[in-house]
This record gives structure tokens, C-alpha cells and sequence, in this order.
């Protein structure tokens, strides 16, 4: 039998009853966590360098105990045969928004990325805490049974709800994920206060950070407030830039500079600092920010979505990763995606090193390592049942992650040593419900956004 339990407690906050926002529970027994697992047999995948191995693995205490060629069971322990099995680092996607979920198939007017923008303006205007924790659960629950585990997510809620992260990070807590949550700065509008109120009490699978975007319309005396906020509280920086094509002209309009200048003279651009999109920034700006040790993530399937344009994530450096943004939370389709445009490019990426800077990044988020099947690691692994139909080697492993694996290869996942999907069924969530929820929250926003 596997272990089937969710540890509620450490969602970092969220109480308080929602009409259609919480993901409804399974009634599950939660297991000691002195109880361990054994994992016989399976083919172990690491990402850079690569590596593919068959061995045991023993987990406890929600990590990596031990790692051999045949890992012995201690009284107790649960042991699950995965002969014939991958198990690979659970995937991170580093730029994620779990709202966009309810904006599936909404109208947009009109074509284009000024389209997009509108229509997310009105959208973030009109969400709600119970919409946002209900697309929290629906998204997750998405991720989870695509093999993803961790995500860094920026909610865009312009309604200034209390507590809306607390409300993410509840529809996540049923789902397992971990993640990283901020809300996006804008000027005086509370995010600044509600990203640190929820830093100080984030916990357990989760994490505070702080977020900007729209840096056309962000003053510069909130990209200060933002940086001695990071300084004081400790917590990673957000930023999204050069995704609006027409950004730098609204920024050096009204501010004088252009956002890249903005944010290195804010001193917001350092180790602590998350990149996310870069479409439209040139390489000398590309190049300030990765010589300052920043992060840079590629959204391939967003930017192709919203018609925005095309990154070149081949000059992003040596901390190049991916995101997933408002897609679904799939990070292999989103490695697939951006490693053939990049391709058709001319361009070709490492798309081993961007899965890879994904668990280098959230190590740095959570004080622990995350990626590696090693002792001591944390356990977020995903087990896939793939019959590779050449040979699935170190050489080979960047082909079959390319253009073979993929969501329907995942079989069960676990997160912080607990399965959290067993045989492709959550074990903490109905689905059915979770999916009802997200679709009455839905209709009730996009109402909101027309009227």
C-alpha cells in the first residue's frame, strides 16, 4: 500500500470558508512520517550532468535517506516495486499564474498581444479570493499529473484581497504542490504588503516573494520599496520584463529610462532575482542582467500564445529555466516547445541545463536540495511508466526528453516524501469536484469582465 496523505498545515495560511474556492478533501489517513518507503528498482534520472541508473532509493522524513544498489526496508517502511520505471526529479516551472487557468477559453476583442493584455487587465480586475483558490486547485491539480512539483507563482488579483496568496496557497494545499507564491507591485495598491504579510508566515512547502510586472506603469519609488523589501524580508524577486512590446517606449516616456536601466539603478537585479520573459530586451540588456546573476526564465508557449514575439533563450546564460506562465502547468510540453523553437530558430538550447536551473532555483528558494536523487535531498520525484523504443542512456536522455516522454508517461508523484498522485489518481482531491469548482468560479468572473 502507498502512503496517501496531504499535510494540510503547511499551506503558509488560508482559513476561512469559500463558496466554490476550496478543493474539496478526500478522506485520507495521514501516515507518520517516521514510517518510510523503499523504491526497488527503478531507472533513476538526473538532468546535468546526466545520469541514468538502476538503483533503489529509501525514503524518510520527507527526504532522500539512501541511495544503493539495494537500499534495505527498516521495519515499517513501504516498500513499491518500479522495475521497468523512470523516476525522474519532479519538473519546476519557475514563472507560473495559477489565475490564468480560469481564463481558459474566455473572448478576447480584437488580435495580438494588446488583445491579451486587455483582456488580462479586466480578468485580474474582476478575481476574486474564493476564484483565485479555486484556479490554484484546478491548475495544481493540472501540474501535479503532469509530473510537476514545484512552481514560482505571481497571482495579478487587482481587486487588493486580503489574504489572496493565503487563498492560493490553500486551493494548492490539497493538490501537494510546493511553490513559491507572490502577489504583483504595482504603485500604493496593498500587493507590497499582502507579498510580506505572507512571507513571514509562508511554511513547509511554501514560500513569500515579491513580484513586479508592467514596469511601463510601476514608479520607481516602488521599485524601491520592492528592493529594501527583499533585503529585509529575504525573499526572492519576481520581475517580469520585455514581454509588452510597447514597455520600454511607456517607461522611458514616463520615467525617463527604459525598465532594464530602471531596475539595475533600483538595485532590484541580483542572484535574488527571478527574470521572467525577456522577449523584447537586447542582448546588451540580456547581458547586464545575467552578469549580475540573475535568473532568467523562458515562457516559449505563452509568448507563442499571446503572439508577443520570440525569446532567445540561447543568450540567457548559465541560469536560463523555464516557465510555464499562463499555460497549463506542464513543464516537459514546455521544455518540448521551447527546445524545437529554438531549434527552427537556429538556436538550439541544452534543454537538460533549463529542467536542471529549475531545481537550482528552487534549492535557493527553500534552503534544500531539490532535483537531485541523492541523500539528503528533498523527495519530489515522478515516476514514468515510458518503454523508450531506442536506448534510454546519459547520451540519449536529452532525445527522449525532447521528443518521447510526456505527461501521459507520468504514473504517480510524490512531493516532500508523501505520494501525492498514485496510479495517475490524486490522493487528496476529487478531480470532479475541483474541476466543477474551477468552472463555477469561471463563469462567475468572466460575468464580472463583461459587465
Amino acid at each position: 500500500m502507498c502512503q496517501r496523505a496531504v499535510n494540510a498545515a503547511d499551506a503558509g495560511g488560508g482559513d476561512g470558508g469559500a463558496s466554490f474556492g476550496a478543493a474539496p478533501r478526500l478522506s485520507v489517513r495521514l501516515p507518520s512520517r517516521r514510517v518510510g518507503t523503499v523504491l526497488k528498482g527503478g531507472l533513476l534520472v538526473e538532468l546535468e550532468p546526466a545520469t541514468v541508473e538502476v538503483a533503489d532509493l529509501r525514503i524518510g522524513s520527507g527526504r532522500i535517506a539512501a541511495r544503493g544498489a539495494a537500499a534495505a526496508p527498516e521495519p515499517g517502511d513501504e516498500v513499491v516495486d518500479l522495475t521497468g520505471k523512470l523516476v525522474f526529479p519532479g519538473f519546476v516551472s519557475a514563472h507560473h499564474q495559477l489565475a490564468s487557468t480560469l481564463l481558459r477559453g474566455a473572448r478576447r476583442v480584437g488580435s495580438g498581444f494588446a488583445a491579451e493584455r486587455t483582456t488580462r487587465e479586466a480578468f485580474a480586475a474582476a478575481l476574486d479570493g474564493d476564484e483565485a483558490e479555486a484556479a490554484a486547485a484546478a491548475g495544481g491539480l493540472e501540474g501535479l499529473s503532469c509530473g510537476t512539483t514545484t512552481l514560482f507563482d505571481t497571482h495579478v488579483g487587482r481587486g487588493a484581497v486580503e489574504g489572496a496568496l493565503s487563498r492560493v496557497a490553500r486551493g494548492l494545499s490539497g493538490v501537494g504542490l510546493r511553490a513559491v507564491l507572490a502577489e504583483q507591485v504595482r504603485s500604493d495598491d496593498g500587493a507590497l504588503r499582502e507579498c510580506l504579510a505572507y512571507a513571514s508566515k509562508a511554511r513547509g512547502r511554501f514560500r513569500g516573494a515579491i513580484a513586479v510586472g508592467d514596469l511601463g506603469q510601476v514608479p520607481d519609488e516602488a521599485l524601491r520599496a520592492v528592493r529594501q523589501a527583499m533585503a529585509e524580508a529575504k525573499v526572492l524577486g519576481l520581475i517580469s520584463v520585455g514581454e509588452d512590446p510597447d514597455e520600454e517606449a511607456q517607461s522611458t516616456q514616463r520615467f525617463g529610462r527604459p525598465p532594464v536601466e530602471r531596475l539595475l539603478d533600483a538595485d532590484l537585479v541580483g542572484e535574488g532575482t527571478v527574470i521572467s520573459q525577456g522577449v523584447h530586451l537586447s542582448w546588451p540588456e540580456l547581458s547586464s542582467l545575467i552578469s549580475r546573476g540573475a535568473w532568467l526564465v523562458h515562457v516559449a508557449r505563452a509568448n507563442m500564445a499571446s503572439q508577443t514575439g520570440h525569446a532567445t533563450p540561447v543568450k540567457f546564460g548559465v541560469r536560463g529555466t523555464l516557465g510555464t506562465a499562463g499555460m497549463t502547468l506542464d513543464v516537459l510540453a514546455e521544455a518540448q516547445a521551447a527546445a524545437l523553437r529554438a531549434s527552427d530558430s537556429g538556436q538550439p538550447i541544452d534543454v537538460l541545463r533549463f529542467l536542471a536551473n529549475g531545481h537550482r532555483l528552487a534549492s535557493a528558494a527553500f534552503g534544500v536540495p531539490v532535483g537531485p536523487l541523492r541523500e539528503g535531498a528533498v523527495a519530489d520525484l515522478v515516476v514514468l511508466d515510458y518503454q523508450p523504443p531506442t536506448a534510454f542512456d546519459a547520451t540519449t536522455l536529452a532525445a527522449h526528453v525532447q521528443s518521447g516522454l510526456s505527461s501521459r508517461h507520468v504514473e504517480s508523484v510524490m512531493v516532500d516524501g508523501l505520494w501525492r498522485l498514485w496510479k495517475r489518481k490524486p490522493l487528496a482531491v476529487d478531480p470532479v469536484e475541483v474541476a466543477r469548482a474551477a468552472r463555477a468560479a469561471a463563469d462567475a468572473v468572466w460575468k464580472r469582465m463583461t459587465t
